[in-house]
């Protein structure tokens, strides 16, 4: 979905504060399997990482009568957070599954992902298929960020709604079940600050 580098970079910051300040941080874990996190405060920064994202923590409403979706390969929803002083990100991913047509569910998401500003469409073969890289070149002061755009051939059975910048995008992609009812869409948020240097 993004650069595997970038991604890399994020977690090994992750682990890094971790990992540098135990006897500084307050961890905070949950018991439950249904709620798993790791919260760790201190004055280097701030970490979460959970299985606890879902459309409200992407700043979107979730669609009526869906439901997070459970698969044996990867959980249905994540949640990253790392912020200190110098740099800070956020990512947030929940997939869902509806009953209804993928028409009804791009309109519905369409209409409140304009809040965010312009919405674009794009089509891709894949979840994520054709989503905004977060590039590694820093923004020159004054230099506004860069708006998200489609990537590829621009087809596929899989509709991505995007708005924002590369930096701080919201996206939602909305796929066709294989069974030739229903939907999956992808619910994602993903906000940056600072020098991906400073990763």
């Amino acid at each position: 979905m993004f650069r595997s580098t970038m991604l890399r970079s994020i977690l090994t910051a992750a682990v890094g504060v971790a990992v540098a300040i135990p006897s500084l941080a307050v961890p905070q874990k949950s018991d439950g399997d249904k709620d798993k996190h790791l919260d760790i405060q201190s004055n280097a920064g701030d970490l979460h990482l959970g299985n606890d994202g879902d459309a409200g923590k992407a700043g979107l409403p979730l669609y009526p009568h869906a439901r997070l979706r459970h698969d044996e390969e990867n959980e249905g929803a994540a949640n990253l957070s790392l912020f200190t002083q110098a740099f800070g990100v956020q990512l947030v991913v929940a997939k869902y599954d509806s009953e209804d047509a993928p028409g009804k569910i791009i309109d519905y998401y369409r209409e409140r992902l304009k809040k965010y500003g312009k919405v674009i469409e794009c089509h891709t073969r894949a979840h994520g298929g054709s989503q905004a890289d977060i590039h590694d070149d820093d923004q020159a002061e004054g230099q506004s960020a860069k708006a998200v755009k489609c990537e590829g051939d621009d087809s596929g059975p899989v509709t991505e709604l995007k708005v924002g910048t590369e930096q701080n995008q919201h996206v939602v992609s909305v796929e066709p079940n294989t069974s030739g009812s229903g939907a999956s869409f992808v619910v994602v948020y993903v906000h940056a600050r600072g020098k991906q240097g400073d990763l």
